[in-house]
């Protein structure tokens, strides 16, 4: 092989890695659920997702109870929340799955499913959080997760829609918008 093959092949490869790489969505992904059973994310598509890391230890863990509103406002409607618990920040995690799922039950009465603890950023980042805190793959919405409950939008494609940092509480005028305007999508 010349040398002047070499580079030629080595834009090749980069390309169809780009390739591969593009055709990835959230659905692709599968975590465990709170009680530990496998819960491939592709069970949502055709639905609108809002993905987003919880702690039950956190200044914004009151934000249950505006996740659980808008759930129960439009789940009827084709629309889901996925609880990811992680105790990447500030220890603000620290229980079994079985003591945040007790605490989410019975303190915020969450009925939208909730997903065994993984972590959200380091060497140890769940795939489904590599993914989309993606830069290449995702660079409207990717970067890394700065806090506890950063909730990422998922339209029925399992594209990333949008992202809202923890600040932004889930039934701000801002969330809710994005909600119905994705759930407007859908065909019915």
């Amino acid at each position: 092989m010349s040398k002047a093959l070499i580079p030629a092949m080595m834009c090749l490869f980069l390309v169809a890695a780009t390739l591969m790489g593009a055709g990835k969505n959230v659905f692709d992904y599968t975590l465990n659920t709170i009680d530990g059973q496998p819960a491939p994310l592709s069970a949502y598509k055709g639905k609108v997702v809002m993905l987003v890391n919880v702690a039950s230890r956190c200044g914004f863990t009151p934000q249950y109870t505006a996740l659980e509103a808008i759930y129960e406002k439009y789940k009827d409607r084709g629309f889901v929340i996925v609880g990811i618990p992680a105790n990447n920040f500030g220890a603000q995690e620290p229980g079994t799955n079985q003591e945040i799922k007790t605490f989410c039950q019975s303190k915020y009465n969450v009925t939208f499913p909730m997903m065994s603890k993984v972590s959200v950023k380091g060497d140890d980042k769940a795939p489904l959080y590599q993914y989309l805190t993606d830069k290449s793959a995702n660079p409207n919405t990717g970067g890394d997760i700065q806090w506890n409950f950063t909730k990422f939008l998922v339209g029925p494609d399992g594209q990333i829609i949008k992202r809202f940092e923890p600040k932004v509480t889930p039934d701000s005028p801002e969330v809710t918008a994005a909600i119905e305007s994705a759930l407007a999508s859908l065909k019915r």
